[in-house]
């Protein structure tokens, strides 16, 4: 019985197994047939698992245009080429060719993606040309990907580029405007999802996740025509007199706005190597000592009180002042002259002997009124407020000085600013770099007042004035010169800051230009000599490209003359 039993058991056993098996082979038939048939989302979640990919989608940065539409600032499509270590090293073969495409040495990217190996993306080279671009794509090579992101380009290049500033590599503002608005000139980039193949190429756009913003475009008040005039004839003047930097500013008189702003030193925000030096926006960030471009304000100041009128004698002999043993003197004897001589003479000591018959606080107050010792508000990054010392803490020789432009000191957009007051009876605007910006003027000195200083103004430009050479044809200028010495260590030095600031037509005010020239080398230093030609020559351009009707009559006449003399047509 035992040894039939013993025959059994193995065929049991086997019986047992095949059942076993085919209880297997029956639940595996059962769950293909359910994930082929029924339930088919699952191997399609595995295989998209593999090859699905959430892929950022690039965005255009919003453009910057002048205020007549013409682009300051750019965006273009195009190629950054990056790759999967995990897979590139993989096939170090083709490192070579890939390198020679890029301009790398192989060694130098073996290294890179050696050094990151535990990696999935790493960058090769952003912002590619796009025929290198092609060359790349066309090579196949598994492992190294292109991925669409965008340029900033700057059509005007170093004309505009302190106003304008630039962005870094991921598109994100580092100086000027491009910095300030930032977040309205930056776009919100969007997120998909798609399936790629092994090589990393997009076979099928699965869904969008998120939607891609394009930033907002900025429309600046600058005229480029007038920007490029400004640019060529600075840069012209600090070449002609090895001058270190220098700014030119033009203001609308009637709204505030900034129709033009430059410097020099520039850069070119196209290139990547710029010098740090070069960054500086000078005209608002850069202060210094104005010289006599203070002295209308000295002169508003006095003509408040009353007891001061354009005609008002001051006796200057012998030429030269002491205050509080420091001697302040003049160019001339000019003698007795009245407060009007005293602006077209550019007179040191009348001006400190109106400044002395002053209180302080109200001199204090005029200067602060116009906006001297504070940020215009135009909101752009590193802006200087300058330097007014409160009237509190003023000696008897610093209030001398600030009458003609020492013991404060200024930007030449506040000086501009001011200027535009004076040129628009008293009214004060904030300056404004972007359309749309509401500027409304306050009232910062009687209006009778502003046109009696703009009156004695127009005679500096006269034939007996500081302010010849800026003159224009056909219209009539006014303005004021402004010569000072920089200060050192050691006090003040034998190195000057010409200057000039003037308005034009003056018969009804459109324009205002300030001129600033640090550090002029050479025998030709003064401000009515280096800076009042270069205002003539840039307000003589402006005048004419926006087509401002002349108002010198009388010298229109005279030139009519003179051409009919010569038998000119």
């Amino acid at each position: 019985m035992s040894s039939r039993q013993a025959q059994i058991a193995p065929v049991s056993r086997l019986y047992a197994f095949l059942l076993l098996f085919l209880l297997c082979s029956v639940a595996l038939v059962a769950r293909a047939v359910n994930l082929q048939i029924v339930d088919t989302e699952f191997l399609q979640d595995q295989g998209e698992a593999r090859y699905l990919r959430e892929v950022i989608v690039p965005t255009r940065r919003g453009n910057i245009l002048d205020r007549n539409g013409e682009p300051l600032a750019v965006s273009t499509p195009v190629d950054s080429v990056w790759v999967n270590p995990q897979e590139l090293l993989q096939t170090p073969e083709d490192i070579e060719p890939l390198a020679r495409v890029l301009g790398f040495e192989a060694d130098e990217i073996e290294r890179r993606l050696t050094q990151r190996s535990t990696r999935e993306f790493v960058w090769l080279r952003r912002r590619l040309r796009p025929d290198v671009a092609s060359e790349i794509e066309s090579m196949g090579i598994h492992g190294v990907y292109l991925q669409k992101e965008y340029r900033r380009f700057y059509p005007a290049s170093e004309v505009a580029s302190h106003l304008i500033g630039f962005t870094n590599i991921d598109d994100v503002g580092q100086e000027g405007l491009e910095l300030a608005y930032n977040d309205w000139l930056q776009g919100k980039p969007g997120l998909k999802r798609v399936i790629r193949d092994r090589l990393g190429r997009t076979v099928e756009h699965v869904e969008l996740i998120r939607e891609s913003l394009p930033g907002n475009d900025l429309s600046l008040t600058i005229d480029r025509r007038l920007q490029y005039l400004a640019y060529r004839e600075l840069k012209r003047t600090v070449l002609k007199h090895g001058a270190r930097s220098g700014s030119v500013v033009l203001l609308d008189v009637q709204s505030g706005e900034v129709l033009a702003m430059v410097n020099q030193p520039s850069y070119n925000p196209n290139r990547s190597n710029i010098d740090s030096d070069g960054l500086r926006n000078r005209a608002i960030t850069d202060v210094f000592e104005p010289g006599s471009v203070m002295k209308p304000f000295a002169v508003a100041s006095a003509l408040e009180t009353g007891r001061w009128t354009p005609t008002t004698p001051i006796d200057t002999t012998p030429g030269r002042i002491n205050i509080s043993g420091h001697t302040i003197s003049d160019h001339h004897n000019y003698g007795p002259i009245d407060l009007t001589r005293l602006i077209t003479k550019s007179s040191n000591v009348a001006a400190t002997k109106v400044a002395l018959d002053l209180e302080p606080e109200h001199l204090w107050s005029t200067y602060d009124r116009f906006g001297f010792g504070d940020v215009t508000g135009t909101g752009f990054p590193g802006e200087s407020a300058g330097v007014l010392r409160n009237h509190r803490r003023w000696r008897r020789v610093e209030q001398a000085t600030l009458s003609y432009g020492y013991g404060i000191s200024v930007t030449a957009l506040q000086l501009a600013t001011a200027f535009a007051a004076l040129a628009d009876d008293g009214r004060l605007r904030r300056p404004s770099l972007v359309m749309g910006a509401t500027n409304p003027p306050t009232s910062v000195l009687d209006p009778e007042i502003a046109r009696q200083v703009a009156v004695m103004l127009e005679t500096v430009t006269g034939p007996e004035g500081t302010g010849k050479s800026a003159r224009v044809n056909n219209y009539r200028i006014s303005g004021k010169t402004g010569t000072s010495r920089k200060a050192s260590a050691a006090g003040y030095a034998s190195r000057y800051i010409a200057s000039f600031a003037g308005f034009a037509p003056s018969s009804v005010p459109r324009l205002v230009g300030v001129v600033v020239i640090n550090d002029p080398s050479g025998e030709q230093y003064y401000g009515g000599l280096v800076a009042a030609p270069l205002f003539s020559t840039v307000m003589d351009g402006a005048l004419r490209l926006l087509n401002v009707p002349p108002d010198d009559y009388d010298g229109m006449v005279a030139n009519l003359k003179q051409d009919n003399a010569r038998g000119d047509p």
